[in-house]
This record gives C-alpha cells, structure tokens and sequence, in this order.
C-alpha cells in the first residue's frame, strides 16, 4: 500500500467519525465550543456583537453558509467532516476573538476567503475544529492619485477587476482568470494570470498587508517585519495568521485589448502546433499571453476520440499590432484577423471566465447562488524544455485512453523570467517554459467514484514524469495537492513530513518560511496538513 493511499484511507476514517460525531447536538453542545462561544462574545467588538457572526448545526441556516464557498463537491458530502461552528466575521475584532479563544481552548481554525482551496483545506479538518469566514471582509479602495488599492480579504477578484475599472479603464491588477478567487488565498498562495508575462504574479504587485497574528495583533508591513511580510506573499498566509487585507500596486494597460481563441485538433496538425508553442511562447513579445488548453472530445468518425487544443490569447494592444507579431512569430497557429476581439481590460477578463461577448461588467460581482454539485482533483507540474513530438503523440494516445483529464499550459518568460527565485516565497520563475495545471472533474458522487478518478489523475500524473521537473518535481500551491505530501492528523505539523511537500512548493525558500515560523507562531497554532511547521514542531 502506498503512502497516497494510506492517507486517503486514514482521511477517509477519520472524515466518517468526525462527520457522525458533527451531527450530534452533544458534539456540536460540546464543552469546548461552549466556552469558545462565549469566550469570543466576550472578546468582540459591542458595535458588533458576536452573535450575528456565528452559526452551528443548531442553526437551520449552517449548511447554507458551509457550502455558500465550497467550490469542490467532493467535501460537501454527508460524510466530509463539518466543522463545530462557522464564524462569519463582521470586524476585525471577530477575527481576534477567534484566534484567541480557538488557542486557548485547544481548537483547530481553518480560514476561507473565496473557498477555492483545490482540497478543500480551508474548510475541512481531520479534527474538531472552527471555521473563520472573512466572505463579508470585502471593500476595495482604489486611490487613482497614487496608483494602489486595499482590498480586504474576502473580496473577489472579480470585485476588484469591476471596482478599479469604474475609477479607470487604462488601470487593471495581474491575477487570475477565476472572477470568484478570494483575495485572501489566491494573493497569498502566488496570484497567477494571464499578465503575469509584462507585470508578474499578484504577489510581486503587493506592497502592504494587514495581518492579525497568534497573539491576536493587526500588524502592517512595517510592524510584521520584512521576514513576514516576505513569506506570507506566496508561502501561504494561513501558516501564518489571517490576512485582513492587501496594499497593492496598479499596473497601466492599453485601453483596449486584443483577445481571441484557435481551436486546432489531432486531425489538423495539433501536434506540430503545440510543439511550435513549446518553442516560442515563452520568447514572445511580453505583452502576449497564449495559453494552450487539451482536452478530449469525440473525432470526425462516430465512435472516435480526439484532443482539441484551444489557444486562448490576450494582447495589450490592437489587432493591427498583433497580426504582424503572430505572422512573424506564431504562424503556425494559423491567426485570422476574424478570430480578434477587442475590448477594454476589463471587458476581456470576462472573456477569459467565459462569459459571453457583450456581458456588462457587473457580471464579475456574481457570486454562486447554489452549490457545486461536481466534483474535481487538480495537479501541477513544470516544464523546463520541450517535450518532442513523439512524446506528445503518447501524451495524447494516454489522454485518449484514460479520459476524464484536461490540461492548461500557461507560458512563462517576460517579466517571470527578471525576478530571482528567492525574491518571494514562489520561486518557480527563469528556467521554465510552462506550468501545467491537470483537471479531472466527475459528476457522479460516493467513495467509490471518487477513488477511481483520484486514480485516474494519479495515473496521468505519474505517466507524465519524464516530461517535467525532477529533484524536486515542482508543484504550485495555488493548485493545491495532497498527493506530494502531508501531514495526518493536522494537529501536529511535522518537519520532516512537511518536506516532502515544503520543497516541492517553495524550493530551498522552505527553510527560511520554517524559520519565519518558528519566530511568529512557535507553538504552531496556525496549522493544516500542508502548513509551514516550526522548528520544533
């Protein structure tokens, strides 16, 4: 039996006893969330009185706000552990309260700011524990005189795309394409998009922060100190303290922009396309992001399968500066000037969600309104040259074969490329062509269906081994995955297992997040089964 699978199967016990535990009134009457409870009413602000934060399997509305943001509907299950109580912080002083009393009361907390954790690690915990929601910590204000705004940590970035764009349309934020990602995770996990390649990651485009640390203080950038402020810009903020909010830096765009999609398939040279994009993506003018998207689809004849690659592409300029660029550099991609679009900014970040050409803005405040009801696993890996064309054929002979997996591969140089691999925690930077992030999504529920598309994800990760990073094998924490390594049970954080995945996330910057730790948070009271542990831990 494999480590990956004895911690499925120990996750899995220990998921059936929490979640029969969790739906009794003498767990959920417990005496620790008794005297948490009124331990954090005590340490609230009057103004806002605790109560109105706080929901527990008494309350008729505590799924509704359990799966509200739980964007994975592996861990809204029956079974998946539920927590002894939700706080829904109204104020910072809810934040404080919380942290002080989870301590002294010897309770986990788990911190969800959009809920986009790839599993589901700001929700669910393999022991008795709280969740802190920042969800209504979610004001945006952008200073257009000096070219910065504070976002709280639970706004989206959707929120923040809209709010700077109605102050001004030639200013945008380098982020994700995913409009409901709360700030709070995905700017402390790296921040990923489709600027990165002119302005970097989020995290390079942050300048300040607040953050209520172990003791319960809301400290800024010059307070925290440098050495935390450094790790909590892609080493996790939640290894840490919670984030209330960031001080980021705007980025000047064109006022249009140019976007477009080419589908090419296996039947029409896909291969020879993509092995062209290995070459030159990286190398191309910085202001073009092309990414490439694999996915298997039925062929031409009935009872056949193919992978239809999407480039999905944006341009910080006009149609008539783009054709000459792609003619030069990309021809085999076969651009038509029919294939562009263009529109402001902010317009284009609904494009890249999938909206429909002509979506108002307004669309980027939606937030969902039902639950998810599929179910998916996500993997990354990074690729440092070419793999050649023989090796695609097997790539897409495998994909074939196994299905039910998708690949994006989002191309790196530009200014990914000018920034030192130790400047922030994420030290994925010169030296890549591409990160790839694998999906494999299911509809059907319970453990069995489950394991068998773990397991097809597992395999498809394992057979591309050869084609990516070795010693280590890098993985990105945005795309958060267990299967490189944890920590059973998360009460305890372990040095030596957190190696397995500390390296594989952070390079040797790993050792300078345990030595941030072991100053801020010693006893390890900011923990989960991917958390940066203290020395002595």
């Amino acid at each position: 039996m494999d480590t990956i699978t004895t911690f499925s199967l120990l996750l899995s016990t220990l998921t059936l006893a929490l979640s029969v535990l969790g739906s009794t009134s003498e767990y959920s009457s417990s005496p620790p969330l008794e005297n948490f409870l009124q331990c954090l009413s005590n340490n609230s602000s009057p103004s806002y009185p605790a109560s109105n934060a706080i929901y527990t399997p008494k309350n008729s509305s505590f799924l509704t706000i359990l799966h509200m943001h739980t964007h994975n509907n592996r861990f809204s299950s029956p079974t998946a552990p539920k927590p002894l109580a939700i706080v829904t912080s109204l104020h910072e002083s809810h934040v404080q309260g919380t942290i002080t009393c989870a301590k002294n009361h010897g309770l986990q907390i788990r911190i969800r700011s959009g809920g986009h954790d790839c599993e589901g690690l700001s929700y669910v915990s393999d022991v008795p524990f709280i969740i802190l929601d920042m969800f209504h910590h979610d004001s945006v204000d952008v200073d257009i005189e000096n070219g910065t705004a504070w976002v709280e940590s639970g706004a989206t970035i959707g929120k923040l795309y809209y709010t700077i764009a109605k102050k001004n349309n030639s200013l945008a934020f380098p982020s994700g394409v995913c409009t409901t990602l709360g700030t709070g995770g995905h700017f402390s996990g790296g921040g990923y998009g489709n600027l990165m390649r002119k302005f970097g990651l989020s995290i390079d485009n942050i300048i300040d922060a607040n953050i209520v640390d172990v003791n319960g203080n809301i400290l800024d950038r010059k307070s925290m100190g440098e050495d935390l402020f450094w790790a909590i810009r892609g080493g996790g903020g939640a290894s840490f303290g919670v984030i209330l909010k960031w001080k980021i830096k705007l980025v000047s765009v064109t006022p249009q922009v140019t976007v477009f999609k080419v589908i090419h398939s296996l039947e029409k040279d896909a291969t020879n396309v993509v092995y062209k994009w290995q070459e030159i993506a990286s190398k191309l003018d910085e202001n073009l992001f092309i990414r490439a998207s694999f996915e298997v689809v039925n062929g031409t004849q009935k009872g056949t399968k193919t992978i239809n690659v999407k480039f999905i592409g944006m341009f910080l300029g006009l149609i008539d500066k783009l054709m000459p660029l792609m003619n030069t550099s990309f021809p085999q991609l076969g651009l038509k000037k029919s294939d562009c679009i263009e529109i402001p900014w902010v317009n284009s970040t609904l494009y890249w969600a999938n909206y429909p050409i002509g979506t108002k803005i307004e669309a980027l405040l939606d937030v969902p309104k039902e639950p998810i009801f599929y179910n998916f696993k996500t993997m990354s890996d990074y690729v440092k040259k070419p793999i050649s064309k023989t090796h695609l054929e097997s790539i897409w002979k495998f994909m074939i074969k196994i299905d039910h997996v998708k690949m994006e591969w989002n191309p790196y140089g530009g200014m990914m490329h000018e920034i030192s691999a130790s400047e922030t925690p994420f030290p994925h930077r010169k030296g890549n062509l591409f990160l790839i992030e694998y999906l494999t999504s299911w509809g059907e529920n319970g453990v069995e269906a489950e394991n068998h598309y773990l397991n097809i994800s597992k395999a498809f990760y394992e057979f591309m081994t050869p084609y990516v990073s070795n010693s280590p094998r890098e993985a990105f924490l945005n795309y958060r995955d267990l299967n490189i390594g944890a920590n059973y049970p998360s009460n305890t954080t372990k040095i030596d297992l957190s190696q397995s995945y500390g390296i594989k996330y952070f390079w040797g910057n790993f050792q300078k997040l345990v030595s941030v730790k072991s100053r801020v948070d010693p006893q390890n009271f900011f923990r989960y089964e991917q958390s940066i542990p203290p020395l002595l831990h």
